[in-house]
């Protein structure tokens, strides 16, 4: 087996991923959907349909003439009955497209390109009329991630693989299920990028993922690209804590990966570029786990705009009193307070029960440094926190809050249960209304 690689600091959350031996199900097809029109960094689309119209699985139904955004398109076929302002996962209100579905799903697909032949124009665009965008969480738009500035050359393509986050096991049943899509999507972006070499960097605790990665490898013949493995440790799916694992690179406060040579893609994102480029397929559909206090939890394929309580109920309904529903991880996840559409970067559902979403009882600081042993890029989480709970939002500047990745290692391990990551987001947030 593969001697893994680690990185300085971070935790051993459980891992809670209970749904990792629970092979991909196909959801079943929702009577209706909600599409946003703002599932990506970048610019929000605008629509390109009206209440009344007829639309097909695949159709595009929003854009933006932004660089930086990327297009929406119907997840079923049916009637757009509303246009209006909805809540998204991540706790803000945009504009969105309910379609009911006609229930016949009838599909229009884009005609499939053959990249061995293709120009990387032609790639690029067919990446970006697909409406792909990173499918890890952060939803940047890929086919401007594959465009870096003139005068940056990329050597190395990295995918991440590591799914670190407690409960998410979408990632992991991907790369055992379909590694040759994985794979193929793969050497597209490193065409792109005009990458030498790529590696696909996976957790030791996926070691099922890490076999059947490797024997694709094996089977495609392509010796530029190597698996990797990873020592399970939160937050090892970072970027920049990938690139150091993985090439021995850091990233500079302030600039991109693209700057030291590298480019970073989640395992589910290179899945979603091969579909769009062999298949015609646009962005319409993602695995999503639905777990935690569910009675029969799953990996899902879902179409997006999908509602999270019909997936909650199509994994048996909520198991006892439900507290919490989380959008994302248990680590990261943002809860919400009503119902909402799946939406590109949802990876994971997660019920927690009224027990175990109650918040503990905050003390006063320690000063144990313990915060500071296990911040992955060594902030001072204790001092961060308070000058953010003292409104000191310019001395925080000087203890680097911008450098932040809110990864919440210094809450998870606080005896004095101090919301740490969430008052350095807050005072992210006033520096950030503050520059305007």
């Amino acid at each position: 087996m593969l001697k893994s690689r680690s990185f300085r600091a971070g935790i051993h959350p459980p891992g809670s991923k209970i749904t990792a031996g629970r092979p991909i199900e196909r959801a079943k097809l929702p009577p209706f959907v909600t599409i946003l029109l703002h599932q990506h960094v970048g610019a929000p689309c605008k629509p390109l349909v009206r209440e009344g119209d007829e639309v097909k699985t695949g159709q595009k139904i929003g854009d933006s003439d932004s660089l930086v955004s990327a297009p929406v398109h119907a997840s079923i076929s049916g009637v757009v009955k509303e246009i209006s302002t909805q809540l998204s996962p991540i706790g803000r209100e945009v504009q969105g497209i309910r379609i009911e579905s006609d229930g016949r799903d009838e599909w229009v697909r884009m005609e499939e390109i053959n990249p061995g032949n293709a120009s990387k124009r032609e790639i690029i665009a067919r990446i970006r009329e697909a409406g792909i965008v990173g499918l890890g969480g952060a939803a940047f738009p890929t086919s401007v991630k594959l465009s870096p500035p003139e005068g940056k050359e990329i050597d190395t393509v990295i995918l991440n693989g590591a799914e670190c986050e407690p409960g998410i096991t979408a990632d992991h049943r991907l790369m055992v299920e379909q590694p040759d899509k994985i794979l193929k999507g793969m050497a597209i972006i490193m065409k792109v990028v005009e990458a030498d070499r790529g590696f696909i960097g996976i957790e030791d605790n996926k070691r099922d993922a890490i076999e059947r990665v490797s024997e694709a490898v094996e089977r495609e013949a392509d010796k530029r690209i190597k698996v990797i493995a990873l020592k399970t440790k939160y937050p090892q799916g970072e970027a920049g804590i990938l690139i150091k694992t993985v090439v021995n690179r850091e990233t500079p406060a302030g600039s991109h990966s693209y700057d030291i040579g590298v480019i970073v893609h989640n395992v589910s994102t290179a899945k979603a570029i091969h579909d769009a480029v062999y298949d015609g397929i646009p962005l319409v559909e993602r695995v999503v786990t639905v777990t935690g206090d569910v009675r029969a939890p799953k990996n899902l394929v879902t179409r997006i705009g999908t509602s999270f309580y019909k997936l909650i109920e199509e994994c048996g309904g909520v198991k006892g009193d439900a507290g919490k529903i989380l959008s994302g991880g248990l680590m990261q996840g943002i809860a919400g307070y009503q119902d909402v559409p799946v939406i590109k970067s949802t990876g994971c559902i997660i019920v927690l029960s009224r027990e175990k979403s109650k918040l503990p009882e905050e003390r006063a600081c320690l000063r144990c440094g313990t915060c500071v042993e296990v911040c992955p890029i060594g902030l001072i989480p204790t001092i961060l926190g308070k000058l953010a709970a003292e409104g000191r939002f310019e001395e925080c500047m000087e203890y680097h809050i911008q450098d932040c990745m809110g990864c919440g290692c210094c809450t998870y391990v606080c005896p004095s249960k101090i919301p740490l990551t969430q008052l350095i987001d807050y005072g992210k947030a006033e520096l950030k209304k503050r520059a305007g």
